[in-house]
């Protein structure tokens, strides 16, 4: 049993998270393009994310954008899959290097 109270507004610790996923969204965008750049990284990594950045440019969807709801979140689905499967498939060594190099400002 938890002695700390139950928030009112469940939604409060989505909020949260939210506005941190948001404050940290130039890191990440950062360690992104090092990745990318970086030659221990294997081409089919950076292949994955080109071709899901090319899917969400080019106006050819599985789910047309005239369907009100769909058609955009399945770009969304697309890409935060695409972005997440690009992060498993770098190396660890090499992504927590350029964590680390972020964190400390280089």
């Amino acid at each position: 049993m938890s002695l700390r109270a139950e928030s009112p507004w469940p939604a409060a610790g989505y909020s949260m998270r939210w506005l941190r996923f948001v404050r940290h969204l130039p890191n990440f965008v950062r360690l992104y393009w090092r990745l990318f750049c970086d030659a221990r990284v294997s081409i089919w990594p950076k292949a994955l994310l080109v071709v899901s950045l090319l899917y969400l440019v080019f106006p050819v969807d599985f789910i047309p954008d005239v369907l009100p709801f769909l058609g955009e979140v399945d770009d969304l689905v697309l890409l935060i899959v695409a972005c997440r499967l690009f992060m498993h498939m770098c190396p660890p060594h090499v992504v927590q290097e350029h964590v680390h190099r972020i964190a400390t400002g280089e």
